[in-house]
């Protein structure tokens, strides 16, 4: 099965911080609906953009897309 990552891009000087918090809520929204994920980290694409992400089956891709609405979505590796 295809693995899809979600993610959510934070822009300015706090964007590392607010994107480690979103990963909070992305854990606990994954426990709370029972939904299994493969990883939940941040990525740095320079030290004023960071992305919170979280890496799922796609069979799940719609539960968590529709609930969570980010910002794009690619196939994850």
């Amino acid at each position: 099965m295809r693995k899809i990552k979600l993610l959510w891009d934070f822009r300015g000087e706090d964007a590392k911080e607010t994107a480690k918090h979103h990963t909070i809520h992305l854990k606990e929204f994954a426990q709370i609906e029972n939904l299994s994920f493969h990883e939940i980290d941040i990525q740095e694409k320079n030290p004023m953009l960071f992305s919170a992400f979280i890496t799922i089956d796609e069979k799940d891709m719609k539960t968590f897309r529709d609930a969570l609405k980010p910002h794009r979505g690619e196939l994850a590796d």
